[in-house]
C-alpha cells in the first residue's frame, strides 16, 4: 500500500513539471528573407530555410516582405502592425533592412517628394545617418515595450565583384555614389566619400544603432561577403544566387546565410541551447504541412536536404514517405522512396520534391524518413482531401479586351471589379506574340497600363528590382451570403510592351491589407517585348460567406536610367470555383431550361478556346436558349 502511494505521488507530481517553454522568433525583413512558392522562382529568402537550424521549442515567424525598406515596413498596415500583434514576451525579433533603403541613392523619399513636389519618387527611400536609424530605433523600442527580444542584422551583401573582392556598393555603403537634397530642393547627384568615410553606409548605421541601444548585432553584411568571395563571383552566380539578378539568394544560397546568422546567434549566447549550427543531417523544412487540397489535384512542395561530417564516410542516405505522398529528384518521377549516394562524408544539398493526391477527402498524416544507418530524421507530413464534387460552380472572367468591356460572372458570387493603384489604363491594342497552345486570335486586343501621376507614356524609375507595394492592378472574388466558395483556378495572361525591360509578380491573398500573399507567378526576367505569358494555378481557398480573394498584379520595369513608353499588358483573368451552402454543404448544379445553342470551352488559365481541346483539365461555359447559363470543368 505504501509502494502504491508514492507511485500516486510520483505520477501526482509529473502533472506538474515545467514544460520546455516554447519561443518565437519573428523575422522581419526585406525580400533576400521573404517566403517564395518554389513553383514560380528559383528565389528563396535565407529565412524560409532558418526552422531547421532550431530545436522543437523554438519556432520561426518569417514575415520578410519583398520590396520592403525599413520604412514601408514600418508605415504600411500589413505588415509591422500585424508582427506587433504576434509577439509575446520572451520573443525575439531578427530586423534587417536596407537593400530597399537605398532606392533614391540614398535620399529620403518622403523628403525628395515634398521638397521637389515630384509625386513619382520612391519614398521607401531612407538615409543611413537619418531616417534610417529612425526606423531601427522604432522597431527596437516597440519590441522591448512588447517583451520581446530585438536583434539587429545587417543585410546579406549583393552579389556585386570587382576582381575577387564584393564592391561598396555591394556591402550596402553608398559612398563611392550617392545623392543629396538640399533644401532648397535641388539635388546634388553623383556625390562621393572616402572609404574610410561611413557616412553613406547602411550597416554601418545599424551597428551605431545597436551600440547606441545595446542591441546584440550580427554583422551578415561582412559574414556573407566572406562567404560569396570564397565562393567566387562565377560559382556564386551558378551555385548561391537566383536566375535573375545579383541581389536574391537560391536554396542553397539561402541556406548557407541562414546557416551564418544561426551560428552568430549561437556564438553570441542568443539561444545557443536550442540551435543546431552544426548538425550533420539538415532537412528543411523540419514539418510538411500541404493543408488543404481538393480531392485528385496534385500539389508538389520541396524538401532540402544536405549532410556534413556524415558517419560512414561514404553511403547512401534513403529517403521513404508513407501512403498517400510520393517523392521524386526531378519533378517527373515519382515513387515511395529513393536513394541519395554520398562521398567524402558530404551530401551535396538536394531539393526533393514531395507530391500529395489524394483520391478521397479525409486528413492524412504521414512522415518522411532520411537514414544512411547510422544518422535518422523524420519528419511529419500532413494533408487534408476537400471533396467538393457536385456544387454549382462559379466563373467570372474579365475579357480586358476594350474600355466597354466589363466582366461576366456565371454562378453565384459577387465580384470585385479591377482597380488601379499608382496604374491606370494607356490604350487597348493588339500585341505580336501568344503562347503557342493559345487559341486567341491575333486581332485579340489586350489591356495596356502605365504608370498614373506621369507624363503622357509613363517614367518608370531605374534600378527596381522587386514589386511596389503601392503599385498594382486588382481583381477580386467574394462569397455571397450563407455561402462558402472554393477557389480552385485562377488564370491570366500577361507581359509587357514597348521594351523587354518589364518584369511582375502576381499574388493573391485572403486579406482585406493583402497582408499574407501568395505567388502565383513571378516574372523578374525574359518577358519579351509585345508577348504575352500564361499564368495558371491551381490554389486551394475556401472562402467563408462575406470574405473575398483579391488577386494583384506587381509591375516593375528592369532598366539602368528612367524610361517612357512601357506598358503591362493584361487579358483574359479568370478565376473558377465551387460554391457550397454553409449550413447544407454542397449544393447540386442548377437546373436549366431548353437545348444549349453555344458553348464555350476555357482553359484553367483563363483562355476562351474556338474548338472543343482533345485533352486536359478545361471549363464549358453552355448558353441555353432560355438565356440560363452553366458551367462545368471536365478533365480529360
Amino acid at each position: 500500500m505504501k509502494n502504491y502511494r508514492l507511485l500516486l505521488l510520483f505520477l501526482f507530481g509529473l502533472l506538474f513539471l515545467p514544460l520546455a517553454a516554447q519561443v518565437t522568433v519573428h523575422t522581419i525583413g526585406d525580400s533576400t528573407m521573404a517566403d517564395y512558392d518554389e513553383s514560380t522562382t528559383d528565389k528563396r529568402g535565407w529565412a524560409m530555410m532558418f526552422q531547421q537550424y532550431f530545436d522543437e521549442t523554438v519556432t520561426v515567424n518569417n514575415r520578410g516582405k519583398s520590396g520592403a525598406s525599413s520604412k514601408s515596413f514600418y508605415q504600411e498596415s500589413a505588415y509591422w502592425t500585424t508582427v506587433r500583434k504576434q509577439i509575446s514576451e520572451g520573443d525575439y525579433v531578427i530586423i534587417q533592412f536596407s537593400h530597399n533603403d537605398e532606392k533614391n541613392n540614398g535620399m529620403d523619399g518622403d523628403s525628395v517628394i515634398a521638397k521637389t513636389g515630384d509625386s513619382t519618387v520612391d519614398y521607401r527611400g531612407t538615409i543611413p545617418y537619418s531616417t534610417y536609424k529612425d526606423f531601427l530605433r522604432l522597431y527596437v523600442n516597440e519590441t522591448r515595450e512588447l517583451g520581446g527580444i530585438p536583434i539587429l542584422v545587417a543585410p546579406m551583401c549583393r552579389k556585386y565583384f570587382s576582381g575577387g573582392s564584393i564592391t561598396r556598393a555591394g556591402k550596402h555603403d553608398l559612398g563611392d555614389k550617392f545623392y543629396v537634397l538640399q533644401d532648397d530642393g535641388t539635388i546634388l547627384e553623383n556625390q562621393s566619400v572616402g572609404t574610410d568615410d561611413h557616412t553613406m553606409d547602411y550597416p554601418y548605421a545599424m551597428q551605431q544603432v545597436a551600440e547606441e541601444l545595446d542591441v546584440p548585432f550580427i554583422d551578415l553584411t561582412t559574414l556573407s561577403a566572406e562567404l560569396f568571395e570564397s565562393y567566387g563571383d562565377a560559382a556564386c552566380t551558378s551555385l548561391l544566387f537566383c536566375s535573375d539578378d545579383s541581389t536574391h539568394p537560391c536554396a542553397l544560397g539561402a541556406n548557407l546565410i541562414a546557416h551564418l546568422v544561426a551560428q552568430a546567434m549561437a556564438d553570441q549566447g542568443i539561444l545557443a541551447d536550442h540551435i543546431q549550427a552544426n548538425t550533420d543531417l539538415l532537412v528543411n523544412p523540419t514539418s510538411l504541412d500541404f493543408g488543404q487540397v481538393y480531392v485528385n489535384q496534385s500539389v508538389v512542395k520541396e524538401v532540402s536536404v544536405s549532410g556534413m561530417d556524415l558517419d560512414p564516410a561514404e553511403g547512401t542516405l534513403d529517403v521513404s514517405i508513407t501512403d498517400g505522398f510520393t517523392v521524386s529528384t526531378d519533378k517527373q518521377n515519382y515513387s515511395s522512396s529513393i536513394s541519395l549516394p554520398y562521398t567524402d562524408a558530404n551530401l551535396e544539398y538536394t531539393t526533393l520534391y514531395v507530391r500529395a493526391l489524394l483520391s478521397e477527402a479525409g486528413t492524412v498524416n504521414g512522415t518522411m524518413t532520411f537514414t544512411n544507418g547510422n544518422n535518422t530524421k523524420e519528419i511529419e507530413v500532413t494533408c487534408e482531401g476537400v471533396d467538393i464534387s457536385g456544387g454549382e460552380e462559379v466563373l467570372v472572367h474579365w475579357d480586358l479586351s476594350s474600355a466597354s468591356d466589363s466582366y461576366t460572372l456565371t454562378g453565384p458570387a459577387e465580384v470585385i471589379d479591377e482597380s488601379w493603384s499608382d496604374l491606370e489604363v494607356y490604350n487597348y491594342a493588339t500585341i505580336a506574340n501568344w503562347p503557342d497552345d493559345c487559341d486567341i486570335p491575333s486581332s485579340q486586343k489586350v489591356q495596356r497600363n502605365h504608370l498614373s501621376g506621369k507624363e503622357s507614356n509613363g517614367s518608370w524609375s531605374a534600378g527596381e528590382i522587386d514589386e511596389v507595394s503601392t503599385r498594382y492592378i486588382q481583381f477580386g472574388i467574394t462569397a455571397q451570403e450563407s455561402s462558402i466558395l472554393h477557389i480552385d483556378s485562377i488564370g491570366l495572361y500577361v507581359g509587357g510592351a514597348g521594351g523587354s525591360g518589364m518584369r511582375c509578380r502576381v499574388s493573391y491573398s485572403v486579406n482585406d491589407d493583402f497582408s499574407d500573399a501568395h505567388a502565383i507567378a513571378e516574372y523578374a526576367s525574359s518577358m519579351t517585348s509585345n508577348t504575352m505569358y500564361a499564368v495558371s494555378a491551381q490554389p486551394v481557398i475556401a472562402l467563408e460567406a462575406g470574405q473575398s480573394m483579391l488577386l494583384r498584379v506587381y509591375p516593375w520595369y528592369s532598366t539602368s536610367s528612367d524610361v517612357t513608353g512601357k506598358y503591362i499588358c493584361l487579358s483574359s483573368v479568370t478565376i473558377h470555383g465551387i460554391t457550397e451552402s454553409a449550413t447544407t454543404g454542397i449544393k447540386s448544379i442548377s437546373e436549366t431550361v431548353g437545348s444549349p445553342v453555344k458553348e464555350l470551352y476555357y482553359d484553367l488559365s483563363g483562355v476562351q478556346r474556338t474548338s472543343k481541346p482533345s485533352k486536359g483539365v478545361y471549363l464549358i461555359k453552355k448558353i441555353y436558349s432560355d438565356g440560363n447559363v452553366s458551367v462545368t470543368k471536365v478533365a480529360k
